[in-house]
């Protein structure tokens, strides 16, 4: 099975100030929820997809990581150590136990089961539940990068129409574009992360389609030939790095790219829609 893109999670260091920004370039942000594990999150929901803006509220409420057992607060806890930006990378489940077992059958490193239930708070002030199973993998080529697959249990509670309605026209996600020394590197790992065997190779990079969006991983001079010289200055940090989303808006007539260094770690990149058949 192909998994597509489900969301990626965006550390930032003051979640009020994100969420402004994002809903100043036009899109929808919801109101704030909080985990049980000390951080707390803004969502911009599109067509099945969303970006996830964390940062930590409680930082006594985190667990440190032990053995194989995953601690999401101290990984974003670190990840904002050293810097705001995409720390993790999320596909599509059709269930925990199903992609564990693809995952293991792959080789690939897997930590233990992750499940967990938070209130979502709606626009109208109320609230509802929501839950979700994590698969989270360990990818020694990348460990500044969290990748996990998500199955969400109460799909009915969490996506919201109002929510999905934006401002600047935003639909649905096109490219994550991930920036590698040496993109080919990450075939093996991201050909089992997304079951997406057949992925093309080109002078710019690596590029796998999925039934959501498509990952496209860039060397440096890739990344600033397609995205241009803004966006390739204001990469920060060490590679490999998620460093920008593409998002499709209808009625936009140009492409207009935001770069990281003026969004939280994370260029934005939006393009006019494409027609639907």
């Amino acid at each position: 099975m192909v998994r597509g893109l489900d969301h990626v999670v965006v550390a930032v260091k003051d979640l009020d100030a994100a969420g402004r920004a994002y809903s100043e370039l036009g899109f929808t942000v919801t109101p704030e929820n909080r985990h049980p594990w000390g951080t707390a999150n803004r969502l911009i929901q599109f067509d099945g997809f969303f970006i996830e803006l964390l940062s930590v509220a409680d930082a006594n409420l985190i667990a440190e990581p032990a053995g194989k057992q995953f601690s999401f607060g101290a990984f974003n806890r670190d990840f904002l150590a050293c810097g705001e930006g995409a720390s993790m990378l999320v596909l599509e489940s059709k269930g925990a136990s199903e992609d564990r077992e693809a995952f293991l059958k792959s080789g690939l490193d897997v930590y233990e089961p992750f499940s967990f239930e938070r209130t979502a708070h709606l626009r109208d002030g109320s609230t509802t539940s929501v839950a979700f199973d994590l698969t989270i993998l360990n990818n020694p080529l990348s460990p500044q990068i969290g990748y996990f697959t998500c199955f969400n249990k109460y799909p009915e509670n969490f996506w919201k129409p109002d929510f999905q309605t934006h401002s600047n026209g935003a639909r649905a996600v096109q490219t994550v574009y991930m920036l590698a020394e040496d993109p080919s590197d990450h075939h093996e790992f991201l050909g089992a992360f997304t079951g997406q065997r057949e992925m093309r190779a080109t002078s710019l990079g690596l590029e796998l389609e999925t039934p959501r969006g498509k990952v496209f991983v860039l060397s440096p001079a890739g990344y600033r030939s397609l995205l241009g010289e803004a966006a390739a200055n204001a990469v920060a940090g060490d590679l490999p790095i998620l460093a920008a989303l593409e998002i499709e808006c209808e009625g936009l007539n140009t492409t207009r790219i935001v770069p990281a260094n003026e969004l939280f770690g994370l260029t934005i990149v939006l393009t006019p829609a494409k027609e639907r058949t």
